[in-house]
């Protein structure tokens, strides 16, 4: 089929296409930075940290896939088009456990009881398939009606988003707790300036979701196919998962290569941070204690500083010529690894602030390259779906890590200080493996 290739947007268009990703990124943040804190309040053992967080990327590895499959073949216009349907109803999901999540230690269930903890598990669980259905779609509209040309602006765009919801999500219980919210409670109860966290942010999740589903409309199912030079039955029939892994491009599996080792850096990041940094602080790994709680804001406005970080070098990143980014790529990794290990030596809270920019030049690289690399390789065909598979780098190394940690955990003589090396030298082993990147122009594959 002929093929027309994809218009250029204005501006307008593509920022109002990526709006809703800055609600999905405040609640994922929220879960990510706050987790660890909420089920060691609520009692959970250091040691069993990870079974907790093998439940997002597990959800994410199963929802992701699914959602673009189903959504390659989807066109309902009355709720936006193909991709929009699943961002809605992931959104509202998410809303209601938001509300759900924070008040696990105050339902009666007592301190550190089975069913205490089993119902945080859920409600995570529940809040991860949500959110990965609500972040999907954007992923994939891009592919679907940015041009290469735009491609990386647009990504750019998704970039600057994410990290604006991570550094409003981050900071919201430090910005509570100094305007007079509660940030401490009774044992086994989760702060009130964690609480209203979640509430803020469900409210910013339904309202930037809304927004991009009212403001966006796809192409129909008919344009779409005279676009991207496919036939409309490329996206009616086949898509098998195993047979489009076979055909995928080199490039697919290199980048995730790459992907393996960042996430599994960033997945032992949200685990420990609080933890290491109370310990290594405030001196204390005592989850109840008002320095605990206190690290656990601290862990906050470094997580705003390192999104703040990463908007920066994003835009940076994007000055650079097509043939610096191999190197660009490796280097911020490199750096990244460099902060990491940092967190070990330093035993006051304001040096730590250059740690986390360092490590926010490894999140913006993240963020920045894996996506543009692989859709660039990727015909329309079956592109939700090659996108959702290729969310398995990001999954499968959150699992692993996790599993690991029950073994490497204990090995490492239970600090969750020590873990910050361990994540330092896997993400040293990120840059390195950038070299295996082909860095030329791969012909497309059509699934």
């Amino acid at each position: 089929m002929e093929k027309k290739g994809l218009p250029t947007l204005p501006a307008s268009k593509i920022w109002l296409m990526n709006f809703g990703f800055l609600g999905v990124q405040v609640a994922f943040t929220l879960q990510s930075s706050q987790m660890s804190r909420i089920f060691q309040t609520i009692g959970a053992n250091p040691n069993n940290l990870g079974w907790f967080f093998i439940l997002p990327p597990l959800a994410g590895l199963l929802v992701q896939p699914i959602v673009g499959t189903y959504s390659d073949r989807t066109w309902a216009p009355k709720l936006g088009g193909r991709r929009l349907p699943y961002l809605l109803i992931g959104a509202l999901v998410a809303v209601i456990v938001m509300l759900l999540l924070p008040n696990s230690g105050s339902l009666g269930f007592g301190y550190a009881s089975f069913a205490a903890l089993l119902f945080g598990a859920i409600t995570v669980a529940f809040l991860d398939v949500s959110s990965n259905m609500a972040m999907q779609p954007f992923k994939m509209m891009v592919g679907d009606m940015v041009n290469e040309q735009q491609k990386d602006y647009a990504y750019g765009i998704q970039s600057f988003l994410s990290n604006a919801g991570s550094v409003i999500a981050a900071i919201f219980p430090f910005v509570l707790t100094a305007v007079g919210v509660s940030n401490i409670a009774e044992k086994g109860v989760v702060p009130d300036s964690v609480v209203w966290s979640f509430y803020i942010g469900a409210a910013l999740l339904i309202f930037t979701s809304l927004f991009s589903v009212f403001k966006v409309q796809e192409y129909d199912p008919q344009t779409y196919a005279l676009y991207h030079g496919i036939s409309e039955d490329d996206n009616k029939s086949g898509g098998n998962w195993f047979t489009l892994l076979k055909q995928a491009p080199k490039t697919f599996w290199k980048v995730s290569l790459v992907q393996f080792f960042c996430w599994m850096a960033f997945q032992y990041l949200w685990t420990y941070s609080a933890g290491a940094i109370a310990q290594n602080v405030w001196h204390t790994t005592n989850a109840s204690s008002a320095g605990y709680q206190a690290a656990g804001n601290w862990y906050g406005i470094l997580a705003a500083i390192q999104a703040l970080a990463a908007v920066a070098w994003s835009y940076l990143l994007a000055k650079l010529p097509p043939k610096m980014a191999k190197i660009a790529y490796a280097g911020s990794l490199l750096l990244g690894a460099i902060g990491f290990i940092s967190v070990f030596f330093i035993h006051t809270e304001y040096p730590l602030i250059l740690s986390f920019v360092l490590i926010g030049f490894a999140w913006a690289a993240t963020n920045t390259y894996p996506l543009a690399m692989v859709t660039n390789a990727l015909s329309g065909a079956h592109m939700g779906t090659y996108l959702g598979l290729f969310n398995g780098s990001i999954c499968l190394p959150q699992i692993v890590a996790s599993v690991a940690s029950f073994a490497l955990f204990p090995l490492l003589g239970s600090s969750q200080l020590n873990m910050f090396i361990l994540a330092a030298v896997i993400m040293a082993f990120g840059a390195l493996s950038v070299s295996w990147v082909n860095d030329k122009k791969e012909e497309k594959i059509n699934g």
